[in-house]
């Protein structure tokens, strides 16, 4: 089939590149030029043919919502827009309602994979009516890894980028784990390398993962990480995760307190444990440390 791409950078380029392999043709549009097929949203829109499907993976918030509104005035009634990105699923309810006005379907769909997703193939996880998700299957098949699972048709509107955002909250809490696992193994007298037992649990244990193995990567290159800094930012889905939960009445203590944990990170000083020394100072006269002029 053919496809329209809109957002060629680390993730849309290398799907591109796949969907290409499995022998589809993709017209790739991006502001920059130098990786682009075309110079406009209109000149990609002409080079389809009806009915198009037209695959949008830009940052959520107001680029999503600019090119939406553009393809709005580009396509025509039967055509379908998937948005790829990581957009909130309320985000989705809202374009699906403005395309269909004129007509034109809307599929949402979380992708994991990341840099590996070319090689391993992308989880797509998508939400919209039978109808135009058939439309684009030929895409899902091509995107999606090897064998019988990795693609899931989630439910309605919105369902793909819900379960996208429930994902990556529950990898929040995976890899908060194994930090406060590692960390603790550093502070340990008794351990002496730490890196060949993270290496060790790949094999039989029942928390070997695709995150313990890039742990083990990353341990590879730099074994206590002493080149980095402590800080790691979010991308909004943890957050929607917890919100989500406090809507739905849904305790969530673990992905909640490693949402927190990367707040803490930003903190080189923290306000709060400043309170804590001086409360311990006061009842019970435990050291404080004054700050570094």
């Amino acid at each position: 089939m053919e496809l329209g791409l809109v957002g060629l950078g680390k993730m849309g380029g290398n799907m591109r590149e796949r969907i290409r392999r499995a022998g589809h043709t993709v017209v790739g549009y991006d502001r920059n030029q130098d990786i682009a097929d075309v110079a406009s949203l209109e000149e990609l829109v002409g080079k389809l043919k009806g009915p198009r499907v037209v695959w949008v993976m830009v940052p959520h918030g107001a680029a999503t919502q600019s090119t939406i509104d553009e393809l709005a005035e580009l396509l025509s009634p039967g055509d379908v827009v998937v948005d790829g990105g990581n957009s909130r699923w309320t985000d989705d309810e809202k374009h699906a309602k403005e395309l269909a006005e004129k007509g034109i379907g809307f599929v949402d769909c979380g992708v994991s994979g990341g840099v590996w997703g070319l090689t391993n193939g992308y989880a797509l996880m998508y939400g919209g009516s039978a109808e135009d998700v058939a439309k684009v299957q030929p895409v899902f098949d091509a995107l999606k890894p090897e064998g019988e699972f990795g693609s899931v048709h989630a439910g309605k509107v919105g369902a793909g980028h819900f379960a996208k955002m429930v994902h990556n909250g529950i990898e929040y809490a995976m890899m908060q784990s194994f930090a406060e696992g590692w960390e603790l193994l550093e502070a340990a007298d008794s351990v002496t390398d730490v890196r060949e037992i993270f290496r060790s649990w790949q094999e039989g244990t029942v928390i070997r993962s695709w995150l313990l193995d890039l742990a083990v990567n990353a341990l590879d290159d730099d074994e206590h990480l002493a080149d980095l800094r402590g800080y790691a930012a979010d991308s909004g889905e943890g957050r929607w995760t917890v919100e989500a939960a406090i809507d739905n009445a849904v305790p969530l203590p673990a992905i909640t307190a490693s949402l927190f944990a990367r707040f803490s990170s930003r903190q080189e000083d923290s306000p709060q444990m400043k309170m804590i020394a001086a409360l311990r100072n006061q009842f019970g006269g435990h050291a404080v440390e004054s700050k570094k002029k």
